[in-house]
């Protein structure tokens, strides 16, 4: 029971490597003062025992006369030897506080806080420790406890099936995939048009969230694989065909989809352990942009970019608490909103959140037009201190002033100058990962004196297609010391480690 209970908190309350030391003591108080220390401490023992007779190793039994007190005072030697196990348990797990569990990582800002990771790459390449076949897609895959989940799609035309794919982190061996037959159109089979799953799955306590590109929504054992609810928003709504693009969220027991359904189902809320629709709001239409938690005004807003405005809602109820219409199409809609403080930025449009309120106001720029809102239509910027760095829809990467949005200086020096570029930004310490669409891996520092290049290696081949050209636009993950990254054809995983 306690055994459960402690690994099922650790999990559900993932929080960045640099929190663990406060949350590994917060678990800990309140499994001793909940069962006691004696308790506790003799769980971890037993825990021990079965798992040295496991492996068939002996070992002595516990002696009956050994107590535990756990004082103010003083702590007798084997409540030591107990709470010292209770406690390298917890650290052990919190090497899963690394995983990388949704879209954009734990806590949606594409922020790696390992360390020991590469300050230059090797002359030879980065080190592949593996790369399996998979088929093509835009999701990114997420890393969690050991296994790497993908979505993606198999074509034998007429018929197609979007799959989930599950594999071993350290072998890139599959561990069981699931996969549905659907119904494609004629263009989808056409590599520009198609392009398979698009939405990121999200694993959380031991299940899979995922959401088709039609509506279909599933909850899977992700030990297993196992259907544990599933259902197709098709069925109550108007969605349409391959337009569900935007990754979901988990909010409490809510599983928050931007589906762009049709009526009044933009966003719909699932009770996540049964599928179960709790609410429903806006009548817009869709997006590829994915929503994002933030806390400002003394609450709660869930921030959601669709195809015609940027609007705040409660994420409990639905309830809208602003709303700035921006009508874009859902081919430009695609970052992922970016939070700082008091400053909220949509791809080129930031706001000003109220410290005092649930609303906002915009800061910059003054135009409404969506042309001089948007910074990237395929990547997501950076907000730093008092600086945004970001890519532009040509090419350039530029920093901007976050407060103005004055551009401070631009570059043409990452990725080729053409429609359709990409970069990809992932801050690890003093320096950041840039993934471009040119499948090259750049490590640099980026200050508002310039960009300061450290090293380039290439990672992935592009097969993306836009106008005869080839372009790797899906972000990488980055999880124990290493980068996972897919395109069309394979998924890779190579080693990022300073050390072997």
């Amino acid at each position: 029971m306690i055994e459960h209970e402690l690994q099922k908190s650790t999990e559900e309350h993932t929080r960045p490597a640099c929190e663990f030391g406060r949350g590994a003591r917060t678990i800990v108080t309140h499994y001793i003062q909940n069962f006691g220390c004696e308790k506790v401490c003799g769980t971890m023992f037993s825990a021990r025992r079965r798992k040295r007779h496991a492996r068939g190793v002996s070992s002595p039994e516990r002696p009956d006369e050994m107590t535990m007190h756990f004082t103010n005072d003083s702590m007798n030697f084997h409540s030591r030897i107990g709470l010292a196990t209770l406690l390298a348990m917890l650290l052990s797990l919190s090497a899963r506080a690394a995983d990388w569990p949704q879209w954009r990582g734990p806590n949606r800002d594409n922020v790696w806080n390992e360390t020991g990771i590469l300050r230059t790459f090797p002359d030879k390449g980065l080190k592949f420790r593996w790369r399996t076949p998979v088929g093509p897609g835009w999701s990114s895959p997420v890393v969690v406890q050991g296994r790497v989940y993908l979505t993606d799609m198999r074509l034998d035309k007429p018929k197609a099936w979007e799959r989930i794919l599950c594999f071993k982190g350290s072998t890139g061996k599959l561990l069981w995939s699931r996969e549905y037959e659907l119904v494609y159109p004629e263009f989808a089979f056409n590599p520009e048009q198609g392009g398979g799953p698009a939405a990121t799955l999200i694993v959380e306590a031991g299940k899979v969230y995922w959401q088709g590109r039609s509506g279909q929504v599933d909850c899977l054992d992700a030990r297993s694989g196992k259907v544990i609810w599933e259902i197709h928003l098709d069925t109550k709504y108007t969605v349409g065909i391959l337009s569900v693009r935007g990754s979901p969220l988990i909010e409490g027991n809510l599983l928050i989809l931007v589906a762009g359904a049709k009526p009044g189902g933009c966003v719909i809320a699932l009770d996540k352990r049964t599928g179960k629709e709790v609410w429903k709001a806006l009548d817009d239409s869709k997006s590829s942009s994915s929503p994002l938690i933030v806390v400002a005004g003394g609450k709660r807003q869930l921030i959601v970019w669709t195809g015609s405005s940027v609007t705040s809602l409660n994420p409990a109820t639905g309830e809208t608490y602003w709303r700035e219409m921006m009508v874009t199409s859902g081919n430009d809609s695609i970052p992922t909103p970016m939070i700082q403080k008091n400053r909220l930025l949509i791809s080129g449009l930031m706001f000003e959140l109220n410290a005092d309120a649930p609303t906002a106001k915009v800061l910059w720029p003054d135009s409404m037009a969506p042309s001089k809102r948007l910074l990237s239509n395929t990547s997501s910027p950076l907000l730093q201190g008092d600086y945004v760095y970001s890519a532009k829809s040509s090419g350039e990467f530029v920093c901007l002033e976050a407060g103005t949005g004055k551009q401070v200086w631009g570059t043409t020096n990452v990725t080729a100058l053409k429609f359709g570029a990409s970069i990809h930004l992932t801050p690890n310490g003093d320096v950041t990962f840039l993934f471009t669409d040119e499948g090259n891996l750049i490590l640099a520092r980026l200050a508002p004196d310039g960009y300061h290049e450290l090293s380039r290696v290439h990672l992935l081949k592009p097969t993306s297609d836009l106008m005869k050209r080839k372009l790797a636009w899906v972000p990488p993950v980055y999880v124990n010391r290493c980068v996972f990254a897919r395109n069309d054809e394979e998924l890779i995983c190579a080693s990022l480690a300073a050390k072997p």
